[in-house]
């Protein structure tokens, strides 16, 4: 039955009008909402093209040294002086040699760089993935059993929290090399990389644990919590299926704010010489070498100087533009 003008007006008056954008909101996951929050962050955005960047220069390393056509240890003596400083203008900037050279060896920088972001970026997703597991295991156990169990892991990551980091890098890292190395013998990259792992995630696991146990004592109260305690759930059941589900959002935030920590401390503890030794492109052995060499070869400090600034900068934006996202009261 058609309505006539008169009635089609008053109903109009009486239905509220339906609101699209709140149905499409409604109508979307939490993963889809906080996407969405995360695409409208113009400097997540920049920063994860920046990241994205960065990667895929670190992963497509080989590729890269081939298409450039210069390899990470190869040398051009022949472009340096008497004095061993590079040929040429800021430090030897050709189109062969986009970066220039390193002075007295002769090695290309800008393809130093791409092996030394590989290096990094290796070993910061390592510890961090490390480091993040440790914490989210031992957090979930301390936060749901309590008693005793808390009062152990709570022990534990005080004594972690109070060892001074530095102290201990620079006591262990030389030692436990010379308990399988001698002192003429060449340690292996993949030792240094394991030995920098187990270093950080001796201490790195602590905040992500006191973070994931707090979480878990404020959800272990809820009632799908009590619901599946009552319906005789074992404790991997309730950890793993219950609970870990509700602590991704914290997780992932802690994951992606750890990962510049350790890039900036691998770079710190291979400047100080106890990290990535030669021949191994590092950032921190080559920020090192370039400190002599800061009058008369800037361009030798500033190009990797920057990058590992971008890096990390990129990281740590990214980082809290994810925080911003996964909040559920978060305006952005």
């Amino acid at each position: 039955m058609s309505l006539s003008p008169v009635e089609g007006a008053v109903r109009a008056d009486i239905e509220p009008p339906v609101d699209t954008d709140k149905q499409a909101v409604a109508g979307r996951s939490p993963g889809q909402l906080a996407w969405a929050r995360l695409r409208r962050d113009r400097t997540a955005m920049v920063s994860g093209v920046v990241l994205l960047v960065l990667a895929g220069l670190a992963l497509a390393a080989p590729l890269v040294s081939k298409l450039y056509g210069v390899g990470p240890d190869e040398q051009f003596q022949q472009l340096l002086d008497g004095n061993g400083m590079p040929l040429g203008y800021a430090g030897g900037i050709t189109g062969d040699h986009w970066f220039g050279l390193e002075p007295r060896l002769g090695r290309d920088i800008f393809i130093r760089m791409v092996y030394g972001l590989r290096t990094s970026l290796f070993i910061a997703l390592a510890a961090a993935l490390v480091t993040t597991t440790i914490g989210v295991v031992l957090g979930i156990l301390a936060g749901f059993l309590g008693g005793l169990v808390d009062t152990v892991i709570s022990w534990v990551t005080d004594v972690a929290l109070a060892l001074p980091f530095l102290i201990f890098a620079l006591a262990v890292v030389p030692t436990v090399a010379l308990r399988f190395y001698g002192p003429r013998e060449e340690v292996p990259p993949a030792f240094q990389v394991a030995v920098l792992i187990g270093v950080f995630a001796a201490f790195g696991w602590t905040s992500t644990a006191r973070l994931v146990r707090g979480q878990v004592m404020s959800l272990r109260e809820r009632e799908f919590v009590e619901a599946a305690r009552a319906s005789g759930a074992g404790l991997g059941h309730m950890l793993f299926r219950q609970l870990l589900p509700n602590l991704w959002a914290p997780i992932l935030v802690a994951f992606s704010l750890a990962v510049p920590q350790y890039i900036t401390g691998e770079a710190a503890l291979s400047f100080l010489g106890i990290g990535i030794l030669e021949p191994t492109a590092d950032f921190g052995r080559m920020i090192f070498q370039s400190i002599p060499y800061l009058q008369t070869d800037a361009a030798y400090v500033f190009f990797p100087g920057i990058t590992i600034f971008a890096l990390v900068l990129a990281f740590n934006l990214f980082g809290d533009a994810l925080r911003d996202a996964l909040d559920p009261k978060s305006s952005r």
